[in-house]
């Protein structure tokens, strides 16, 4: 149940900051792309499959299309300095843990990068995850064939997040069969550090010559949305607990500690479900948040 639960939040993770897993229903994948669809499910039917306290943990996810709206409203333009460098993967493959953690960077950028249509970028951060999936012993899932059919679907987005939520779940089911909790839980930890690295730095960048009530606003909607990441940490914090025999996970645990402390201090949810009239939100209001993010962040892709 373990792996289950943590093999599918790297994916839903993606899904919060990026819509990294979105699978809209005019997908415009070719009939071949349905077949490796197809082959992709069989394998990871185990790993797909929600359970009561999938849903229970993960149930406070906002919806696929919440957060990339909120992206668009905000006016926030690109920026490439949010994202990890794709030409640093080679360093990474000198130790698991470091290949782990950075794969699930990688698959949050490739999220990022497809919202806003860099789709030539994304095939070199596919391949920049591939050098780390090979050296994790998970040959193929960001391979030939999906760089492929990424290719063959440019110019649909909701096909390009769908390939990456198949390629995710296809990791799901190759962890799964070899018992190695600890990994799965390092590509989540990269995988959602890096999701509010991009996040909060949409905040702090966020543009200064906009109408002071547009600009509260808006910046309103995005910290709310990134406050609200506090159950999904939770539940980060709980499965590094599980594997917390892995001393990089265990490191990472007390790291995740840190920033859950950060939201504490916070508060945010119960000061605005208690109606605080004096409450003014902007871009200083993330600042431990942010500050602990980057830090952490910084030791993942260092």
């Amino acid at each position: 149940m373990f792996l289950d639960k943590s093999a599918r939040i790297v994916c839903l993770i993606a899904v919060w900051a990026f819509a990294a897993c979105s699978t809209g229903e005019n997908s415009g994948d070719t009939a071949q792309d349905t077949a490796t669809t197809a082959a992709m499910d069989t394998a990871t039917v185990s790993a797909t499959t929600t359970s009561t306290t999938d849903s229970k943990v993960l149930g406070g996810l906002p919806p696929t299309s919440e957060v990339p709206a909120m992206l668009q409203l905000s006016g926030a333009d690109f920026n490439p300095s949010l994202v990890n460098s794709a030409g640093k993967a080679t360093g990474y493959t000198t130790t698991t843990d470091k290949a782990a953690l950075n794969l699930g960077v990688y698959a949050t950028d490739i999220g990022y990068l497809s919202v806003y249509d860099k789709t030539q970028d994304v095939i070199t951060y596919l391949k920049s995850a591939e050098k780390l999936a090979n050296h994790l012993g998970l040959n193929n899932t960001f391979g030939t064939e999906m760089q492929q059919r990424f290719q063959r679907n440019l110019n649909n987005k909701d096909s390009l997040v769908k390939i990456v939520d198949e390629s995710m779940n296809y990791v799901n089911s190759l962890l799964k069969e070899g018992n190695r909790d600890a990994t799965a839980a390092l590509i989540v930890t990269g995988s959602f550090i890096e999701g509010l690295h991009v996040s909060t730095g949409l905040v702090e960048k966020y543009p200064k010559n906009v109408p002071s009530d547009v600009r509260n606003q808006t910046l309103t909607q995005l910290i709310v949305s990134i406050t609200r990441q506090e159950q999904s940490l939770d539940d980060l914090i709980n499965i590094l607990q599980e594997v917390k025999s892995d001393p990089q996970a265990a490191a990472y645990l007390t790291q995740m500690q840190d920033l859950k402390k950060q939201f504490e201090a916070l508060n945010l949810d119960e000061q605005i479900r208690n109606n605080r009239g004096d409450l003014m939100i902007n871009d200083k209001t993330l600042t431990g948040i942010s500050a602990k993010v980057k830090q952490i962040r910084s030791r993942i892709v260092g």
